[in-house]
């Protein structure tokens, strides 16, 4: 286990814009107010969604396309760096208009409406590195 202590340091309340990617917008939110490490939770609906499946065997993301609307239903995230630029790492459940839901690793989300909470985090430089049992880039503290 690795431990990173964090303080809350200021909190952000955004609503996004029609047509915007999700991700795309919190990573440009980051990247304008300085933010380095920070965690987030959003909801709202997306007209579109490209969700990612991780195979642990093949260390492979399968992508799983939603064309038509969906309820954000839940979404979480976190903040770190990646190659010293804020790096976006967000998970969804999105649910359709019959409530059935689909989940994963949210790749991009054309924002219908959307409010996200971002909490920015002082504390150890979060940077993320590849991991070799993973496949995956992972936290690393300097």
């Amino acid at each position: 286990m690795s431990l990173f202590e964090c303080n809350a340091d200021k909190e952000l309340m955004v609503r996004l814009k029609h047509d915007a990617d999700l991700v795309q917008s919190i990573t440009e939110l980051a990247r304008s107010k300085g933010i380095e490490a920070g965690s987030f939770t959003a909801i709202g609906a997306l007209k579109s969604a490209r969700l990612g499946y991780y195979n642990q065997s093949s260390h492979e993301y399968r992508e799983i396309k939603i064309d038509s609307p969906h309820e954000l239903a839940s979404c979480t995230g976190n903040i770190s760096l990646k190659d010293g630029e804020p790096f976006v790492h967000a998970h969804v459940v999105l649910a359709d208009e019959v409530g059935n839901t689909k989940a994963g690793h949210l790749l991009e989300g054309i924002v219908f409406a959307g409010e996200v909470h971002l909490r920015q985090l002082e504390g150890p430089r979060l940077e993320r590195k590849y991991d070799e049992v993973t496949g995956l880039s992972l936290w690393n503290a300097e």
